[in-house]
């Protein structure tokens, strides 16, 4: 992938991307600062690269909420900012968001096409930033994923290897139901994606990508203590006893049928992602 800048170097989709690109050109907060939009348009026109990912953003989602307008530096200006330098230059971006911009209501997996609503910060930054990039013309694309996980960073996956270690039972939120996706699946597509739009100009738009099959909070947790071999027991509980500064959306299921169609990219087991990141969290 000679010539692709990415924006991001520690965060776990970063990470990954690494693994599978390390001739990338990989940006990291203390090189760019991603709340003053101008150093990024600086950034891209300084490296003239051929392809761009932004695999950074405000991922804090209750932070969000009492710090907004970082939140929409980083997640709105920013990734719109970054698109229009790429539009100049001619060359294909590509945006990672989020199920959040979704409200979270019904059962039915939501689908690119589908109305957004979303129910906090957070959501409403990152929808920003997708409309932001939208509008900055260009070749762009949007790949949308939920639950994210993998062996670096904060994530829930190694909250609940922590605290089932030290804890008999756990109590988690069972009436929010998602995708689970590896991170490492996240940049694989992210790459495939990439590699197609350079190939041909008139591909990109809306996407969705998560984990397969979907769960619940808790059936996460359970399959995470049974692949750890820890014995903590996981209880169901609702939203409601669980409160928190924002609000999570309670139908978090993507429908991936167009990023299969368009690319080839099929939804990743999540269950055999989180068995190499269990074994390399142990080693």
């Amino acid at each position: 992938m000679n010539g692709l800048l990415v924006f991001g170097r520690s965060g776990q989709v970063a990470t990954e991307l690494a693994r599978l690109a390390p001739e990338a050109w990989f940006l990291g907060r203390d090189e760019v600062d991603l709340s003053d939009a101008s150093n990024c348009a600086a950034a891209i026109l300084a490296a003239q690269p051929t392809a761009i990912i932004n695999a950074a953003a405000h991922t804090a989602v209750d932070r969000a909420e009492s710090e907004p307008e970082l939140a929409h530096a980083v997640n709105a200006e920013a990734p719109f900012v970054m698109a229009r330098a790429a539009a100049r230059l001619g060359v294909p971006f590509l945006h990672i968001s989020t199920d959040y911009v979704f409200d979270g209501s019904g059962e039915r997996p939501w689908q690119e096409s589908d109305p957004t609503g979303p129910l906090g910060v957070y959501g409403a930054s990152k929808l920003a930033g997708e409309r932001g990039v939208a509008r900055a013309g260009g070749q762009w694309a949007v790949l949308r994923t939920s639950w994210v996980f993998s062996a670096h960073g904060a994530n829930f996956v190694k909250t609940m290897m922590r605290l089932g270690a030290e804890r008999e039972e756990l109590r988690v939120v069972a009436d929010q139901n998602g995708g689970p996706t590896p991170a490492a699946d996240i940049a694989s597509a992210c790459l495939t994606m990439i590699s197609a739009m350079r190939e041909d100009a008139s591909r990109g738009g809306v996407y969705h990508f998560a984990g397969a099959p979907d769960t619940s909070w808790a059936g996460f947790a359970r399959e995470i203590m049974d692949q750890a071999g820890l014995s903590c027991r996981v209880d169901d509980i609702a939203s409601s006893d669980y409160p928190t500064p924002a609000r999570r959306p309670g139908n978090s299921r993507l429908d991936c049928s167009a990023i299969a169609r368009d690319f080839g990219i099929a939804r990743p087991d999540w269950r055999a992602g989180l068995a190499k990141v269990v074994t390399e969290l142990r080693t």
